[in-house]
């Protein structure tokens, strides 16, 4: 049976997402933890992933964040491991750790237990990074099952990426 985040928008995304970096000459790195490789997964889906995707790390427990990602276990302490600062270090640590041009993280809380009342299940946190310094962190609520929420966060991931990876607006041509 395919995974939930096989589905046809989100691998549609990834093949967007692909031509995209192509485009750039732009190589990706993910940091995933509520996905489990679901943003690798899709991307890898597309014929001709090799030449833009570098790698991808699966940093599910904290001490994976801190020894692959180099997350500082005080910011997990103070912040959680769902949280925007979090996820802002993963990516970090994600361009730090390969040869990447732009890296997405996501960690969250997709269920159906682990929630509490400041960050029910649904909570996950994204960040997106490049290497000439643009960084940009959201967190959202997700609704669904463990699978739905897994699967929108493969799209918002996407999504992200899709945004970092166009070229910048270069304005009217007259």
């Amino acid at each position: 049976m395919p995974l939930a985040y096989d589905d046809a928008a989100n691998l549609e995304r990834a093949r967007s997402l692909v031509d995209a970096l192509r485009a750039r000459g732009w190589m990706l790195a993910t940091a995933e933890s509520c996905t489990g490789g679901g943003i690798a997964h899709a991307v890898t889906a597309i014929a001709g992933s090799s030449d833009v995707l570098d790698r991808g790390f699966v940093t599910y427990s904290n001490d994976a964040k801190i020894e692959m990602l180099g997350v500082d276990a005080a910011t997990i302490g103070r912040h959680g491991a769902v949280s925007e600062a979090v996820a802002l270090a993963m990516a970090d640590g994600a361009l730090r750790a390969s040869r990447a041009d732009v890296a997405v993280a996501v960690t969250g809380i997709a269920g159906p237990g682990g929630g509490t009342p400041q960050k029910p299940v649904g909570t996950v946190c994204f960040a997106w990074a490049t290497l000439d310094g643009a960084r940009e962190a959201r967190t959202l609520h997700l609704d669904g099952d463990r699978a739905a929420v897994r699967a929108a966060s493969v799209g918002v991931a996407l999504d992200g990426l899709l945004s970092c990876a166009r070229p910048p607006d270069l304005g009217p041509t007259d």
